[in-house]
């Protein structure tokens, strides 16, 4: 026999599902407005007079690029110095570190080039007034028919190539560094000297010095290095993939470690226009003012790059306070009423933190006295917990 079924049981059953699921139902939603609720708070009228109210906007926001980098030589204000003859070095009279002007000299050396180079125009001079006198002989010979045009014409010629090789041994000593008054009295005294100097082009800091007393140096040897410190430069490499976000002319700020993290100002000069294959980075520079002589080439520094403007949405850091370790602003609902609300941002900046998520255009947030507000909501929160 098949069991007979009992509708009103049934329907009680049902009525009981139903019922419990509704009970279910009620305490999830009272739970919801209780946590609601819990975020919510009405201020006071003397913490009201506390807050300060701020329309969230959108604005021009600069991102900030922090490379590391390095203090660096100008290096349109250091030179490189060798010597113009060869020769064995005699006395050095520079020492690293010196601070030297322009002229001063850096070293001595022997050259028998140099010598012999002087040697050359004494030569080159004796011939041209031998010459000179023999063409001015023949003119006057040439004036009286005692010799022919021809002849008065190769004695003319001869003096105007004892010029041409005086002239050349000249050019020769001025090219191995003899100055114009060393050559004129050269000229005049007929003394031969063969030591040459070694002198500083540019007033500066002797920061290299590749040489010792009794080495033989060639003309194309780097001897020394002299530096003008009185600017230097602040060198980074950025990555390729930021490097559409800088351009000549941008604002930077240098820190660097040794100056106990001291900002330092400048604007960018120079942007790599190559990759580096290596690191893939760009070279940038910016050229800082250093006549107080505190910064040092080599030493470290990191270079703070802000970007070209965009429009991002901002609220200033003095809305935003921790709860639950994450970000909050209180967004206002009404006169006196407020809700605690969580907004994902970006890093500060200038005072203001860029909203990435949260927030949109025109709500009102509080902008001053967020923190007082929020011990108001937590101890509101702890009354009704009791």
């Amino acid at each position: 026999m098949k069991p007979r079924s009992h509708p009103a049981l049934t329907a009680v059953l049902i009525a009981s599902v139903l019922a419990l699921s509704a009970c279910k139902k009620a305490t999830v939603q009272e739970a919801s407005n209780a946590q609601s609720d819990a975020l919510r708070v009405m201020a006071t009228d003397s913490l009201q007079a506390q807050l300060q109210i701020t329309e969230v906007v959108s604005q021009d926001v600069s991102d900030t690029i922090r490379v590391a980098g390095q203090i660096d030589f100008d290096e349109q204000a250091l030179t490189r110095i060798g010597s113009s003859v060869t020769g064995r070095v005699t006395q050095i009279q520079a020492t690293l570190g010196q601070v030297v002007d322009k002229g001063d000299t850096l070293a001595l050396i022997n050259s028998s080039e140099l010598s012999g180079a002087q040697l050359s125009y004494l030569k080159a001079r004796s011939e041209k007034e031998l010459h000179r006198r023999n063409m001015e002989r023949a003119k006057t010979l040439f004036q009286s028919d005692v010799i022919s045009a021809a002849e008065f014409q190769r004695r003319e010629s001869e003096y105007e190539i004892a010029v041409a090789e005086t002239r050349a041994a000249q050019d020769q000593l001025r090219v191995l560094g003899v100055s114009p008054s060393s050559i004129e009295r050269l000229a005049n005294t007929g003394t031969i000297d063969s030591v040459a100097s070694v002198m500083a082009t540019i007033k500066g800091v002797v920061v290299e010095r590749k040489i010792a007393a009794g080495q033989v140096v060639q003309a194309s040897d780097v001897m020394f290095a002299v530096a003008d410190l009185s600017r230097v430069w602040a060198v980074a490499q950025v990555p390729e993939q930021q490097v559409g976000q800088v351009k000549v002319g941008q604002s930077v700020s240098i820190e660097v470690p040794a100056l106990g993290h001291e900002k330092l100002e400048g604007k960018l000069i120079y942007v790599g226009q190559t990759v580096n294959p290596e690191s893939r980075t760009v070279l940038v520079r910016t050229a800082l003012d250093n006549k107080s002589g505190r910064l040092k080439p080599s030493m470290l520094a990191s270079m703070l790059i802000e970007s070209t403007p965009v429009k991002r949405l901002v609220i200033p850091i003095s809305a935003v306070v921790r709860q639950d370790d994450a970000d909050h602003v209180f967004v206002q609902e009404a006169d006196k009423r407020y809700r605690l609300t969580p907004v994902t941002l970006a890093a500060e900046h200038s005072g203001l933190r860029v909203v990435l998520d949260g927030l949109t255009p025109g709500m009102r947030i509080v902008s001053e006295g967020a923190f007082h507000l929020n011990n108001h909501r937590n101890l509101k929160e702890m009354d009704n917990g009791g």
